[in-house]
């Protein structure tokens, strides 16, 4: 349903995209990157927002920015929270649905909003709308003309954990019924819960793709690296080495362990300090976050 060959797209002496290529059909597939990785930018070429320098992108086997019909069947939630704010969410997914020729566009804003569980008679303008509320109005502004592709950019950002659940279960319930969605984040926890589809964008290039744990497995070739806070840090510390629990412990005002076998060392942390009598204060990931992949997946390329 997207298809993406050889995409440069470059701002002068900037190269934002550089020759990046992937293929996605429907359901739901997690385009993940920190900040600034060219997330966006291809985001607006695959909704013919923007031309690449080089390449050719193809939704639907047509080219968005110059085929108006494929345009209708491309949703966009951008990441830019740019609401018309005097407006109620009904007026705003109306005006969506009428500028997309839709039939009936009070109507489906209706049901769209209805889809988002958001009270469609709410007059209180969307401007005074909570984070979380402002982003499912733009989700149902992307949905109102019913697309086949839908684009959307950051949309979990500033949900609490009940509104991240219901929003990823209304992504499921689409990708299920055939539409195509890419999803942007740059929070590998939430790409967990997105799916198993990833494509993984650093620096502009696409440093990896395929199955969520296949990219999880990426990592495991190399030592994990993990804080530890008890309180008698050398004792603690001579016996995960004598127990076989680590790799190597850097000491001082707290342990920092390497671990290859992190599923090992999670197991037998806690009754280590308990038969020490050690107070195990603190066990938390030094790299398992979004740019630590990162790095590790470029340095693999």
């Amino acid at each position: 349903m997207v298809s993406v060959s050889n995409v440069t797209k470059a701002f002068g002496d900037v190269v934002a995209v550089s020759d990046v290529s992937f293929t996605v059909g429907p359901g739901i597939t997690a385009l993940l990157g920190p900040n600034g990785a060219g997330k966006s930018t291809l985001f607006r070429m695959l909704c013919g927002l923007a031309a690449p320098t080089r390449g050719e992108v193809r939704v639907l086997g047509r080219n968005a920015r110059t085929d108006v019909a494929v345009r209708g069947q491309i949703g966009l939630a951008p990441q830019q929270d740019a609401l018309f704010d005097r407006l109620s969410a009904l007026q705003f997914v109306s005006i969506a649905a009428e500028m997309h020729g839709v039939a009936d566009p009070e109507a489906n804003a209706r049901r769209m909003l209805d889809f988002v569980q958001l009270p469609a008679d709410d007059p209180k303008p969307v401007g005074s709308f909570s984070k979380g509320m402002r982003q499912r109005v733009k989700l149902a502004t992307a949905l109102v003309n019913d697309p086949a592709v839908l684009i959307l950019d950051e949309p979990l950002t500033g949900l609490d954990p009940v509104q991240r659940r219901r929003m990823i279960e209304l992504f499921n319930e689409l990708g299920d019924a055939g539409k195509c969605l890419l999803v942007s984040s740059h929070v590998l926890d939430e790409v967990a819960r997105l799916g198993s589809k990833v494509l993984v964008i650093a620096q502009g290039r696409l440093a990896a793709a395929g199955d969520y744990h296949d990219l999880r497995d990426l990592m495991d070739d190399r030592p994990h690296r993990i804080r530890v806070r008890v309180d008698d840090s050398r004792r603690f510390a001579a016996a995960l080495i004598d127990r076989g629990l680590v790799d190597g412990v850097a000491i001082g005002d707290e342990l920092e362990i390497n671990t290859s076998d992190v599923d090992g060392f999670g197991r037998g942390v806690a009754p280590t300090a308990r038969e020490l009598g050690i107070r195990l204060r603190e066990v938390a990931p030094v790299d398992d976050d979004l740019e630590s992949v990162f790095r590790y997946l470029v340095e693999r390329r």
